[in-house]
């Protein structure tokens, strides 16, 4: 099964999060078929946050992909930050 979820990068107390597209089985840091986008919890002044490619999420849910809790929240709040501009 293909789903979509975060990849932990960055340094320790300093967390990054891809947002890929990857099989299943796969270790959650380990090999991802695409990169959709990325979450920077700890972004302070004009660093960017979040951003998440929606046409690219739509088509791998429109092929199957599931997506994890955690990452249907973050495109939740993507498509109302990309309503509100």
């Amino acid at each position: 099964m293909v789903v979509i979820r975060l990849a932990r990068g960055g340094s320790k107390k300093r967390p990054f999060y891809n947002i890929v597209v990857a099989n299943s089985r796969q270790r959650r840091d380990g090999r991802f078929i695409e990169r959709v986008g990325f979450y920077n919890p700890v972004a302070s002044g004009a660093a960017e946050k979040l951003r998440v490619e929606q046409d690219r999420v739509s088509y791998w849910i429109g092929v199957g992909a599931q997506l994890s809790p955690t990452v249907a929240r973050l495109v939740g709040e993507a498509k109302t930050a990309a309503v509100a501009a």
